[in-house]
This record gives structure tokens, sequence and C-alpha cells, in this order.
């Protein structure tokens, strides 16, 4: 592959995991949840589903869409119910459920679910690869060719949410926003409902 063509991979790659959205507030509530180590846990979750999605698209989930539009409606669906089902839970933790990050076992297994979930169900991600991802696709394209755009779209996704969790969790940062936990559920609760109500939307 070509280096500038990789960069420009590499590029929208970075760009579709900086934008805001359910991916980032679940970081953050596991980071202020659970510690650096949950947050970290639901990143590298969370890329763990970006790699499948790209893995599917360079296996051509394009032309299945087409296909069948209506699978690509029951994900939407699906998606949509399991963000408000996060919304709902975020609002209800409220002042209580973001305080004290205590590291455990069981902390790690919810982050690692949560985040693979949250990634298989934004159908912002399958149109994202499908639209975008696939235009470095082609038939010709090697099987080394196609597991570098595979790499590239989950590292760049994993590297850039543990950074976030890394530096949420800094020891002046975290206690800030653990004194405003309570703020951040609701704000990440409304977020994440109103992305759900968007996605039904259409």
């Amino acid at each position: 592959m070509p280096l500038s063509l990789w960069m420009s991979l590499a590029a929208i790659c970075a760009m579709g995991a900086m934008s805001p959205g359910p991916s980032l507030a679940l970081v953050l509530r596991h980071t202020l949840g659970g510690g650096r180590s949950s947050g970290v846990v639901a990143a590298i979750a969370h890329a763990l589903g970006v790699g499948l999605y790209a893995l599917l698209t360079v296996w051509g989930l394009g032309e299945v869409i087409e296909r069948h539009p209506s699978a690509f409606r029951v994900i939407t669906i699906g998606g949509a119910l399991y963000l408000a089902w996060l919304g709902i839970k975020a609002l209800r933790a409220g002042r209580g459920g973001a305080l004290g990050a205590r590291p455990t076992a069981a902390s790690h297994r919810i982050a690692a679910r949560e985040g693979l979930l949250v990634a298989l169900g934004n159908p912002k991600l399958i149109l994202f690869f499908v639209a975008l991802l696939s235009q470095f696709v082609s038939p010709e394209m090697s099987s080394i060719e196609r597991a570098i755009i595979v790499l590239t779209a989950m590292l760049i996704d994993g590297g850039w949410y543990v950074i976030v969790a890394l530096g949420l969790s800094h020891s002046r940062v975290l206690p800030w926003l653990q004194a405003r936990a309570h703020w951040i559920n609701r704000i990440s609760g409304v977020l994440l409902l109103g992305l759900a109500l968007r996605v039904l939307a259409g």
C-alpha cells in the first residue's frame, strides 16, 4: 500500500475516532467509575469491535447491506435500543454512580462488554466503514493490504481512547471530574438518549 494512501486512511480513521459520541461517553464513564484500568479495558474492547467492522468491510459488508437492507435495519434498531439503555442507566446513576474509582475484575468485565457492544451496536460505524473505508478496498488488493486497513482502523481507535482514559485518570484531572460526576452522568445519559432517538429517526 502506498504511504500516501495509508496516510489518507489513517487520517479518516483518526477523524472518525475523535468525533464525540457514545464511545467517548462510555470511556469517560468507565474511567470515572472504575479507574484508569477500566477505561483502558473499555477502550481496547471498543477497538476490537471497530476492528470487526473493518474486517467485515474489506470482506464486502457494503454489498451485503445493499442486497439485504432488512439486516442493516435490524442492526440499527438494536444499536439504538442499546444506546438508549446505556443512557437511562447513566441518568439513573445520579451522584454516586461515578464516584470512588475501585477497579475490580467485575468492573473490567462490564467495561469490556459495554465497550464491545457500543462499537457493534453503533450503526454510524457501519455507515462510516461502508461509505469511507470501502473506498480503499479493491478486488485486486492483497490479503496483507486488507490486513493493514483493518489493523490501522483498530489501532487508531484503540490508541485514541486509551489516551483519553489515561488523560482522564491523571491525578489532577480525575478528582475534578469525580467531583462533578453527577453532571457528567446526566450529560452522558442525555447524549446517549439523543443519539438513540436520532438513529431511530433515520
